[in-house]
């Protein structure tokens, strides 16, 4: 990958940006509760090693071309663990985010050797680069991010179209594709279900 370059937005994306590979997304806020943590920052790439970063002031959610983009059912959105980011978006910016992968879902049904789903390790075994996590618990509501706070969130988007690639190959070879697309299919209902207080309950269960 070429040097990444990091992109702020205040507000919405910017006119005229397109994303033909689909469009990796990830979210920063203030905890992980979505009716109490406020969403911070929504972090976008298409994979060619450019992360915008759009930052929210917590009032103006309105955001119009994110929110086209966010429910474009021909742009395919890859999230790492979709199911926060999914429910978050729907709390604050009042869309529905579909067609979705989800590389940590992905992980789970073809890395069945493992239970190491996270991002870093995800990164670290398929594509050999670590990232830091350093900055995982700051302050993503300040009016002025760090330089390390905005690397850390681009680190988040810049590689999750070659993990998918790397995912889509070791599905396919243990024949779990299909169990992968449904997964995906049923994240916005899982998110809704989040919000709505089931969070905890396993509705599956006897």
């Amino acid at each position: 990958m070429t040097q990444s370059k990091i992109k702020v937005h205040s507000g919405d994306l910017p006119a005229g940006l397109s994303f033909p590979r689909g469009v990796a997304i990830d979210t920063e806020t203030l905890g992980l509760n979505p009716h109490r943590d406020r969403l911070c920052l929504v972090q976008l790439s298409s994979g060619d090693g450019t992360a915008h970063l759009v930052k929210f002031d917590g009032k103006d959610y309105s955001a119009p071309r994110l929110k086209a983009l966010l429910s474009d059912s021909g742009t395919l959105k890859i999230f790492h663990f979709a199911r926060f980011d999914v429910a978050v978006l729907k709390q604050y910016l009042e869309v529905e985010t579909a067609p979705l992968y989800c590389t940590k879902i992905a992980s789970k049904l073809a890395r069945t050797y493992t239970d190491r789903h996270g991002l870093k390790d995800l990164v670290a075994e398929l594509l050999g680069i670590e990232l830091s996590k350093q900055q995982q618990s700051s302050d993503w509501g300040a009016s002025d991010l760090s330089e390390s706070q905005l690397s850390y969130a681009a680190s988040d988007v810049l590689h999750l179209h070659a993990l998918k690639a790397k995912l889509d190959v070791m599905l396919a070879r243990e024949g779990r594709t299909e169990f992968a697309r449904s997964a995906f299919d049923f994240l916005p209902i899982r998110a809704r279900l989040d919000l709505a207080g089931f969070e905890r309950d396993d509705i599956f269960a006897h």
